[in-house]
């Protein structure tokens, strides 16, 4: 039995959609009145306010404001009380570990998108008209019964209730427990894979599955769109709608890239029981190479070309996905730092030229490193590969711009300088 959310496309009419808007905007405040009360307590009196304390009052502003506040769950109210709680929890978790703390910020209309709701019955319901035939039909107080596009069936027991706002869509997601995990068909077999940027994914037999590049693919209209924006004047209603035509074109490029994450990692899943993949730190890996004024960076076209190609790869969101479909379908997947994976050295040998474990990597894919840039005819004049064209899997940044640094230097006619 695993924990699984499904998410639904909610299909609201004209005065609902009103009613979720009024709804969202009546959270945002009250997360935002009760930031400024932790923060006033603090900075008068030196007072610290508990999640406890914020609760207790809630029934008094309710109670003052029947219309705004009072017409909402009590239930979802206190569900965003303790998500302010645990953003101060988590700041003062990174104080403590001596990292960045990131104070927690006051929301505006942009940074505020979701609604839960801890319980199902308590002021919300799932499937709130199952006399329906064909229509499934979400409760929510103050806004009524919300059709929904049910496109799947719902296993498990539903606990908690979400509803949330993707530009100009609004979704329910059902946190459901006890659902039960679909087994695949055990096939003895193993893979170590890398993630890459000339290839999604190259496994140990040799395979590669190609990069989509779905933001670079459609690159032209979103930048468009984007230079459009700072024409309009803020506040302004085309302003608005330019941000909108922004979040949607950008919303396209996310569910593409969402859907190719599920069938290259339904593949994996389905063709192999144990799954090898090396722990990326990514974040470190598309930090910003521009430096300070006192430190500039360097080579910081190729580095910021390089951090948008990894980004437009999504290769966390793949691993969020792989490791979600294997655990359902009860198989093995491996996370861990390249030297400790076992799994992988059939990948490593591929590269290195060593003849791999036969159990591992079928004969026809071991072959050398240099006898695969002849068949792909990349040969650089001096007997190396040619940095344009080496592959970007596996090598870490600073590797692959040093690289073609002195592959650079060595061109015939070239000064090192």
């Amino acid at each position: 039995m695993v924990r699984r959310s499904f998410k639904f496309l909610l299909r609201p009419a004209v005065r609902q959609s009103a009613a979720l808007i009024a709804c969202l905007d009546d959270h945002r405040a009250l997360c935002n009145a009760a930031l400024e009360h932790r923060r006033t307590a603090y900075a008068k009196a030196r007072v610290s306010i508990r999640y406890g304390d914020q609760s207790a009052d809630l029934r008094h502003i309710r109670t003052d404001d029947p219309d705004g506040q009072g017409r909402w769950s009590f239930s979802s109210q206190q569900a965003t009380l303790r998500r302010l709680d645990k953003a101060f929890q988590a700041f003062f978790a990174r104080v403590k570990a001596g990292r960045t703390p990131g104070f927690p910020r006051f929301m505006g209309k942009g940074r505020f998108y979701t609604v839960e709701w801890p319980k199902d019955g308590d002021g919300c319901r799932w499937d709130s008209q199952p006399e329906h035939p064909t229509v499934t039909f979400a409760r929510l107080q103050g806004v009524g019964h919300v059709r929904v596009h049910r496109h799947r069936p719902v296993r498990g027991t539903d606990k908690t209730i979400s509803v949330k706002r993707e530009g100009s869509r609004w979704y329910v997601v059902l946190s459901c427990d006890d659902v039960p995990a679909e087994a695949l068909p055990a096939t003895g077999a193993s893979v170590g894979i890398d993630l890459g940027v000339a290839s999604l994914v190259n496994n140990s037999y040799g395979e590669h599955l190609a990069n989509p590049r779905h933001l670079a693919a459609s690159a032209e209209r979103p930048a468009v769109a984007q230079r459009d924006l700072p024409r309009k004047k803020r506040g302004s209603t085309r302003r608005r709608k330019a941000v909108a035509r922004v979040a949607a074109l950008h919303g396209t490029v996310r569910r593409q890239r969402l859907d190719g994450a599920h069938k290259a990692a339904l593949a994996l899943v389905r063709d192999y029981d144990v799954i090898a993949c090396e722990d990326l730190r990514i974040a470190n890996m598309t930090r910003s190479a521009s430096g300070t004024p006192e430190a500039p960076g360097s080579n910081v076209a190729a580095e910021s070309g390089l951090n948008r190609s990894i980004l437009d790869a999504g290769w966390g969101v793949f691993l969020t996905i792989l490791r979600s479909k294997a655990e359902s379908a009860a198989k093995e997947l491996i996370v861990e730092p390249r030297q400790h994976l076992p799994h992988v050295r059939p990948l490593r040998a591929l590269r290195e030229g060593e003849p791999p474990h036969p159990s591992r990597v079928s004969p026809s894919a071991v072959r050398t490193r240099r006898a695969r840039r002849r068949e792909r005819g990349n040969q650089h004049p001096q007997g190396r590969a040619c940095p344009s064209r080496r592959r970007a899997s596996g090598l870490t940044r600073s590797r692959l711009l040093r690289g073609a640094e002195e592959s650079r230097r060595a061109l015939p006619g070239r000064s090192p300088g």
